[in-house]
């Protein structure tokens, strides 16, 4: 298996140095690079096809939330965003995964959980715990977010196409669990997980994760 190749994205050299020390430890993660704005990093994106890019928000000149919209966009680059910030602000959570991020991680956990966000990121999966999970769905799942007593959800399109054990892990993904979770409660293996999420998101014309959990909550899916 090859190695994944991250791109790390940060204005500030030390905690670029601390990253690199992190994750370059790790047998099966190899830094390709570095990048100290936005603008390098759309650069750096496109020169070096990295696997994962660790992306912060706040920099001098072009910001991270910028930097992704620009990268997710591009068809010519394949990398999946981890938004890496000290920040835990509600505006850069649903900006970041509004411009296409796939996770979104605090500077204040710990190095194993940088290395474990970085190979969640590289596997397809995105990086939501529980709790941001909930703001998302709070942010997005409805016109006003009122825990509410309101019409019954609109029937999704698509949703009579789902097979039943698609529904399952519709559901099991709402649940903010990853693939591995899923194929161990659904004891299938991991492909076979994969190619579930797969058709789940082609089906319901979603982009990743985050927004087919969002209309799953929409239409009553879950």
């Amino acid at each position: 298996m090859s190695d994944i190749r991250v791109l790390l994205v940060d204005d500030h050299a030390m905690m670029r140095a601390g990253f690199r020390t992190i994750l370059s430890l790790q047998d099966d993660i190899e830094v390709v690079g570095e990048a100290a704005n936005g603008a390098e990093a759309v650069s750096a994106a496109s020169a070096l096809h990295p696997d994962v890019i660790c992306m912060d928000v706040q920099m001098p000149g072009m910001d991270g939330l910028e930097a992704t919209r620009r990268i997710v966009s591009d068809p010519a680059v394949e990398a999946a965003v981890l938004i890496v910030t000290t920040f835990d602000r509600d505006d850069y959570l649903f900006e970041a995964l509004s411009a296409g991020a796939s996770g979104f991680l605090l500077k204040n956990a710990g190095p194993e959980e940088l290395v474990s966000a970085v190979r969640v990121i590289a596997g397809g999966d995105a990086l939501l715990a529980p709790e941001v999970t909930r703001r998302v769905i709070a942010r997005f799942a409805g016109p006003d977010a009122e825990p509410a007593v309101s019409a019954a959800p609109t029937p999704h399109p698509a949703s009579t196409s789902l097979t039943e054990r698609e529904a399952e892990v519709l559901r099991l993904m709402a649940e903010a669990l990853s693939n591995a979770e899923i194929a161990a409660r659904l004891f299938i293996g991991d492909a076979t997980v994969k190619t579930h999420v797969s058709n789940v998101l082609q089906k319901l014309g979603a982009r990743d994760r985050v927004q087919a959990v969002v209309l799953a909550h929409r239409h009553g899916l879950t």
